[in-house]
């Protein structure tokens, strides 16, 4: 997943109240969740491996992409609210808010197209010489071979997205107007959010959604409804940069948040729990109930999913063996992934269409079914090891002067402002 990458700038030092107290250690929990959510968005996109089965998906209505929408949310908050925070004291400009975050929305453009060019690649290599000739008929590629020419427009105008590399053009249109809501949270983050609900509820309601092309119907992640996810994370990491809790500890909102994701593991494992409210669901939408709010649909994020996420997130937030956990050796590998997010997801992405054409042209071997997940997770830590050693390689001084000091990251690996890198 794409994490930005845009420099913080630390609070102006001119008054007391502005001099930043001592260095802290980097809470570890946004690296951790964001590479777990990468081992298991690339593990849920190599359909028929074991391994599948135990993802977060399997246990309530959410999966590791509502994940990868809050998480990236809040990366962003932290990542590119302080250039806001100076804008609105006149200390620096808007557009140099601004700058980085539309940068950061091309580069998940350029990745995107890049991707789907390797995925049309490697499925075409698949049909020509592993004799699947099915795999150019995946994936929404029918559409690539049948009329190339309507897809060569929809593919970089971003009208038709192939399946498993559909989830950075929503990014990519979340960061270009994030700016105005990080503007509107600075002023009233409890505001901005209910505009966001809102924006949700309306958007369900009119089916509104950006058009396909040439295919009909619209984006299958839909930014117009997975804007609530983004924006609910993009307030979280607002107030987190300026020391405040979005949500703070509420005793019975945390143990109701547990009631909740518990009612739903029940719903999912318990046949006749959830035969009956699948069917409360069903006769509240005949009644006349918006389709978004009893329906799971991922498109428009039903609000099932969305209440899932979200009470998952809060508890996850506010539970202390959480954070203790994610601070042991053994997350390690999770966090390094987490860190460098655009890369692993890139790698998890190419990785799993590739085991998808292996074992397409193996008919599911068993002993591949275990081990290529292994073997692209593997790939994945090598990559961000390889990365991360790459950018902490100290740069030799240029001329007589020494280079200024490089900033500390944050838990995304992007610049923050008073944090050490462990």
């Amino acid at each position: 997943m794409s994490q930005p990458e845009a420099k913080l700038v630390p609070f102006p030092k001119a008054s007391a109240s502005h001099t930043a107290g001592p260095s802290k250690p980097r809470d570890p929990r946004l690296d951790v969740f964001r590479g777990l959510a990468l081992v298991m968005i690339f593990i849920n996109h190599v359909p028929g491996n074991p391994y599948e089965d135990y993802t977060n998906r399997n246990f309530g209505f959410s999966d590791a992409a509502e994940a990868f929408f809050m998480l990236s949310g809040m990366a962003a908050g932290l990542a590119y609210s302080g250039r806001f925070m100076q804008a609105q004291r006149g200390t620096g400009s808007l557009w140099a808010a601004i700058q980085p975050m539309w940068s950061r929305a091309w580069t998940l453009y350029m990745t995107q197209i890049l991707l789907t060019a390797w995925a049309i690649a490697i499925f075409s290599a698949g049909a020509l010489w592993l004799g699947v000739p099915e795999m150019i008929t995946k994936i929404n590629l029918t559409r690539v071979f049948g009329n190339t020419a309507e897809a060569l427009v929809g593919i970089p105008t971003l009208g038709h997205q192939l399946g498993y590399v559909n989830i950075l053009p929503a990014y990519s249109v979340l960061l270009i107007t994030a700016p105005i809501a990080i503007l509107v949270g600075l002023r009233s983050p409890a505001l901005m959010m209910a505009l966001s609900v809102a924006f949700w509820f309306l958007t369900g309601l009119y089916r509104w959604n950006i058009p396909a092309f040439p295919n009909p119907g619209g984006w299958f992640f839909n930014p117009l409804a997975w804007q609530v996810l983004f924006v609910a994370g993009l307030m979280t990491g607002l107030s987190k940069r300026q020391g405040k809790q979005f949500i703070p500890y509420k005793p019975l909102l945390f143990w109701g948040a547990i009631c909740f994701l518990l009612f739903v593991l029940a719903w999912m494992k318990i046949p006749p729990l959830g035969k009956g409210m699948n069917q409360f669901m069903l006769m509240a939408g005949r009644a006349g109930a918006p389709f978004h709010l009893v329906a799971h649909d991922k498109t428009f994020v039903g609000l099932p999913r969305m209440l899932h996420v979200m009470a998952l997130t809060y508890v996850l937030a506010h539970a202390g063996i959480v954070l203790r956990l994610c601070a042991q050796n053994w997350t390690k590998p999770l966090a390094l992934m987490g860190r460098q997010g655009l890369l692993v997801f890139s790698t998890g992405t190419l990785m799993s269409l590739t085991g998808q054409v292996i074992l397409n042209a193996t008919d599911h071997t068993e002993w591949l079914t275990w081990t290529l997940p292994l073997v692209g997770v593997a790939l994945m830590i090598l990559i961000a090891w390889v990365a991360e050693a790459i950018s902490l390689k100290p740069k030799k001084p240029q001329g007589l002067i020494a280079p200024a000091p490089e900033p500390a990251f944050d838990t995304l690996g992007t610049a923050a402002q008073t944090t050490p890198r462990a």
